[in-house]
């Protein structure tokens, strides 16, 4: 475990830095939103990082009180990465983050890797009410708890219960939503959402 450096600086943005201002930690953040994850789920969602990084990034949060780690019974009997209660207070962090840098993201590079999942707290940003909604993109599904206070805010795959809503849409329009572009409803409207399910949020996106 490499010890904690420190801006050595009386000011909260400061210390925040301190636990948080390491490269990858926030993407790891970003990623256990989803819930508890294996370290081998954890690596391959985030390309880029070396196996040693991610070992050390993990083992720092944990020793800040983000994260911990357990052992899932048998049959699964694997260690599995998770937020804290404090982990968890960094969503509306991470959400300010990428609206500031929605201005950055220009358009996609050849080498820029993409996940289904990594749209989900742009649009989680975008959408209204409360209930459990399945996205449906080319490159993948993946779910949203759309008004959870506790818990994971997204997941990757399709939902795990019958959702509330399901949307069907391309990468672009997502995109175009995350980045404040395009409304949820003006999209579903126009046809580039598409909107089935009997739930009350489901009702009031085909309503809006």
């Amino acid at each position: 475990m490499s010890p904690r450096r420190s801006y050595d600086q009386y000011c909260s943005a400061a210390r925040a830095l301190d636990v948080v201002g390491d490269r990858w930690t926030l993407l790891i953040v970003r990623e256990l939103l989803a819930g508890p994850r294996r370290y081998t789920d954890l690596h391959a969602d985030l390309p880029g990082v070396s196996t040693d990084v991610l070992a050390s990034r993990l083992k720092d949060m944990e020793r800040d009180g983000l994260t911990t780690r357990r052992r899932l019974p048998p049959p699964g009997a694997v260690y599995v990465y998770e937020l804290t209660g404090r982990g968890r207070e960094l969503l509306p962090v991470l959400q300010a983050l990428g609206t500031w840098g929605v201005p950055e993201l220009g358009e996609r590079r050849p080498t820029d890797a993409v996940r289904a999942h990594w749209f989900a707290l742009p649009l989680l940003r975008a959408l209204e009410g409360e209930g459990l909604v399945e996205v449906r993109l080319e490159e993948g599904d993946f779910h949203l708890y759309v008004g959870a206070e506790d818990g994971p805010v997204y997941g990757d795959g399709a939902a795990p219960a019958e959702p509330d809503a399901r949307l069907v849409l391309d990468a672009e329009t997502c995109g175009a939503v995350g980045r404040g572009e395009l409304s949820v409803p003006d999209a579903v409207r126009s046809g580039r959402i598409e909107v089935t399910g009997e739930g009350t949020l489901a009702k009031a996106l085909r309503e809006a």
